[in-house]
């Protein structure tokens, strides 16, 4: 007799804690999500589910987002722009937004270019020509 093969859970129909990571995670200058310290910054969800990063409040407690963002963009103008995305998803609520680090913006290498004296002169040691 074999073992049943466990299933992924399903991720079940799209939650505003999920609709909010996707339009935070959309902002170029957003790294990735981080769930602060110990974890706190979450949203629990049916199924043993959990969404870090996001914290949709109770009543009239704000909705909390940390993120590590990417160098380049004011860290004030980042949290207005995450506040009105936010604010896109949820309707008129209160944004707490909390920078847990900041990253280098990592860019493309350049592609390698030719030489300009051709690639057998590279090959060359000096002094042997």
């Amino acid at each position: 007799m074999t073992a049943p093969v466990p299933r992924p859970p399903t991720p079940g129909p799209p939650t505003p804690a999920a609709e909010v990571v996707s339009a935070v995670l959309a902002h170029p200058a957003v790294a990735r999500l981080d769930g602060g310290p110990f974890g706190t910054v979450a949203s629990y969800l049916p199924g043993r589910r959990r969404i870090l990063g996001v914290r949709i409040g109770v009543g009239d407690e704000p909705v909390e987002i940390a993120v590590v963002a990417r160098l380049g963009t004011p860290l004030p103008q980042l949290a207005e722009e995450l506040g009105a995305a936010v604010r896109g998803v949820l309707g008129s609520v209160a944004v707490e937004v909390t920078v847990s680090d900041v990253v280098p913006v990592v860019a493309a290498a350049p592609p390698p270019s030719p030489s300009p004296t051709g690639p057998d002169v590279a090959a060359v040691p000096r002094g042997r020509r």
